[in-house]
């Protein structure tokens, strides 16, 4: 019985038909293989009797019969090998083959002689007489009940994986897409498919709505179809959160959007989408709130924070203190610092001290650290509380908490201050899959001080308010002018429109910072008022060039810089788009040969697209608790462990980020990219020596103030442009910093304002400009 699947192997496309001889590698998780082929016949210009085949194959044996469609290359370590889109089984038709067949790693402890005996009693159509009719192994000689019933399992458990691959083929999916969505629903994968096609969007990353709606039409799903307007709508908010970082989308206007999105083949009526966004809030799929539209979890979210705010403010935890005790303590404090703070440093403790949530912004080089450091210490002193750790036990919890959104954020936080601080995930508990800490499970302390907030978004900041104890002081830090969060919302920018909690607005820039052109050229950024950007200054350059030269020039810095005693760790590019001949990607590609170039005594591994060496500079990607590690740190490879070498039977990276190492098998290495270069977004809350940020025209739509802004004050100690200077000023005047639908601050001055707890929003009392 030979499976067909016409849709696969199209009239006169390229295959190769073989039998797998040897598996060289088998990731169990995604099915991607590497193995060795026997080549029985093939349309493809290979003279060779083997061919090593790379491709997803999440069910493939040796010595069974299989046909591969796909495309010759030539690896750069590797040699030829055959990477396979498609493919499929083909049985055994012939007695050798199917005697094969059935004494293969398929059916244990059935040997040649067993499989013989079979044949002998079946025939040539063994295989279908048994998947027709398993009773029909009766027949066979001396076959016990027990391997019958495994060999007759094993066949219809093959058929079906078989079945159901070959139906994800024919609705157009490749091995590697089929894979993810057999892992997601198993033996239930052609029902769910058949059911409700739109399930795919939510559940396999890499199918969006119009891959989905051209699967739902091959079943007959089309037109004005329930399941067909009820996706769309969920499609369309979920991109609107995800891409553009809307909390809601109004109503009418997402009407308007969806019914462009499915009237592609035919207009679809308003009435039958109003009458599917009832059935949606009915089902609890989608919120209305007056005229806007949210996802349900987006929606609670803001509703939390809401109430997080609320009972902050409400709460009357301000510790009275006189001014004597304040100004006692603060020279205490100034003694043990050996510093002495500014007026406008100590009008900023004062407030966070006497109130039990306060806001405090400012541009780089306002001393927004010194602040926080003396409100932490200025609290221990009023308090009498202890900043050493070790006094600390679980009964008696260490009382100051520091966090911030990132790994590098968390560590710049506690080199700057010299107090223990770690990640709000990491506070929070975050295991992967939920949190410790809520309402029900508090964290325990007496004042927490968030960095970063601005990198804060809706989801992550409700989770932190609703595990607040009772009675915990909040201060709230970041930077208004830089990005808005990764995730939905603008949470530090709508809790201080909302005009509800203390704003202390830092000005001055002091004296440490008032030597740096690049704070200098920051602060002209924010107002877009630029002095000549070109002209050279001792910690800041600018080199003209085209978006073909750029490349070149990067180079030409970093290995001066190299030069001159820097560590490729200590030099950042950053850049804010991934493709193209200036983007991340190929700005990688280059500084990986620069700083670590191939070498025989060097182990390097193909992942992919990437090319990982041992001392590559690598980022994390995704959030991994387990060990300690979050999106955005940067470590290097330290070892590379071929398969062989390691009892894991899989390749394995280890990296070391400062002081922990963690080690990646080869399906882990989705985790990580070459970080010689990496998004603005991704290192926000970092800080490095040496930032070189190319500024072309080809970056358009990204060329943006707040953007540039964030860039630039990643720079810590130099700073050099490359590229054009039209594309630089185009981006600091263009400041239509893109408004995020969001009714967080709104929603905050109606709670207050009902319960009697809001100031006279005319009057600005809770936001105070110091400097």
């Amino acid at each position: 019985m030979e499976q067909t699947s016409l849709d696969l192997f199209p009239e006169h496309s390229p295959w190769v038909k073989g039998e797998p001889t040897r598996i060289v590698f088998q990731n169990s998780e995604n099915g991607y293989t590497v193995m060795i082929v026997k080549i029985d016949e093939t349309t493809e210009e290979i003279n060779e009797k083997e061919m090593t085949m790379v491709g997803f194959f999440p069910a493939v044996h040796l010595y069974e019969t299989y046909q591969f469609a796909g495309r010759l290359k030539t690896h750069p370590r590797y040699g030829q090998q055959y990477e396979v889109e498609n493919y499929r089984k083909l049985l055994p038709k012939s007695r050798s083959g199917i005697v094969n067949y059935l004494s293969g790693d398929l059916f244990p402890g059935v040997g040649k002689k067993t499989a013989e005996t079979i044949v002998n009693a079946l025939g040539e159509n063994a295989i279908s007489k048994i998947l027709n009719d398993p009773g029909c192994l009766e027949e066979v000689p001396k076959l016990d009940k027990e391997k019958s019933t495994m060999i007759a399992d094993t066949l219809l458990k093959n058929e079906g994986l078989e079945k159901i691959l070959i139906g994800l083929s024919d609705f157009g999916f490749g091995s590697q897409l089929a894979m993810k969505i057999y892992q997601a629903y198993g033996d239930e994968t052609l029902e769910v498919i058949q059911e409700n096609p739109y399930q795919l969007i939510q559940d396999i990353e890499g199918i969006g709505f119009q891959r989905a709606d051209e699967l739902a039409a091959s079943i007959g799903i089309s037109g004005n179809h329930p399941d067909r307007i009820q996706a769309a709508f969920l499609y369309w908010l979920n991109e609107r959160a995800m891409n553009d970082g809307h909390v809601f989308m109004p109503e009418q206007e997402s009407i308007k959007e969806v019914q462009k999105l499915l009237s592609s083949s035919q207009e679809i009526q308003e009435d039958d989408l109003k009458r599917e966004l009832d059935v949606l809030e009915e089902d609890g799929k989608i919120v209305r709130d007056e005229d806007h539209l949210y996802l349900p979890e987006l929606f609670f979210a803001e509703k939390g924070i809401v109430t997080g705010i609320q009972k902050l403010v409400e709460q009357d935890n301000s510790d009275e203190f006189s001014e004597s005790e304040f100004l006692e303590a603060l020279g205490k404090v100034e003694d043990k610092l050996s510093m002495q703070y500014a007026e406008s440093q100590q009008q900023a403790i004062r407030e966070a001290i006497q109130s039990s949530i306060m806001i405090l912004t400012g541009g780089p080089g306002t001393g927004k650290t010194t602040v926080i450091r003396g409100i932490v210490e200025v609290y221990a002193e009023l308090n009498s509380y202890s900043l050493e750790p070790k006094d600390y036990d679980s009964e008696h919890p260490y009382p100051v908490l520091l966090v911030a959104p990132t790994g590098r954020a968390a560590k710049r936080m506690k080199e700057s201050t010299g107090l223990p601080a770690v990640t709000i995930h990491r506070l929070l508990g975050w295991n992967g899959t939920g949190y410790a800490h809520d309402e029900n499970e508090p964290i325990e302390g007496k004042l927490l001080i968030v960095d970063e907030m601005s990198m804060v978004d809706l989801w992550l900041a409700n989770q932190l308010l609703k595990s607040l104890p009772e009675e915990m002081k909040v201060v709230i830090v970041g930077d208004e002018d830089q990005l808005p969060s990764v995730g939905p919302g603008q949470v530090l920018s709508d809790l201080i429109q909302s005009e509800a909690i203390p704003v202390i607005r830092l000005t001055d820039i002091f004296r440490q910072a008032q030597g740096s052109s690049i704070i200098e050229l920051a602060h002209q950024i924010k107002t877009g008022k630029l002095n000549d950007v070109t002209e050279p200054r001792d910690d800041r350059r600018f080199f003209k060039c085209t978006q073909n030269q750029v490349l070149d020039v990067i180079c030409k810095v970093a290995a001066g810089a190299e030069k001159k005693g820097y560590h490729p760790k200590d030099i950042q590019v950053l850049a804010p788009i991934y493709r193209g001949n200036a983007g991340i990607e190929k700005i990688n590609e280059s500084l990986q040969e620069l700083f670590n170039p191939a070498d025989p005594q060097k182990r390097e591994l193909t992942y992919g697209d990437h090319l990982f060496r041992v001392h590559d500079k690598v980022l994390q990607l995704v959030n991994n608790p387990e060990e300690q590690v979050f999106n955005g740190d940067i470590g290097e490879i330290s070892a590379i462990f071929k398969a062989k070498e390691t009892t894991d039977k899989e390749d394995t990276v280890i990296v070391s980020f400062d002081a922990i190492e963690v080690k990646y098998l080869r399906h882990d290495l989705n985790q990580l990219t070459l970080a010689y270069c990496c998004s603005i977004h991704k290192a926000q809350g970092s800080e490095f020596p040496i930032v070189i940020l190319p500024i072309v025209k080809g970056y358009h739509r990204m060329l943006k103030r707040n953007l540039i802004y964030t860039a630039v004050t990643r720079s810590k100690d130099s700073l050099v442009l490359c590229g054009d200077q039209e594309a630089f000023d185009q981006a600091v005047n263009r400041n239509d910093v893109d408004q995020r639908n969001s009714r967080l601050s709104s929603k905050i001055r109606e709670r207050l304002q009902q319960s009697g707890h809001l100031p006279d929003q005319d009057d600005h009392s809770n936001e105070k400009t110091i400097g």
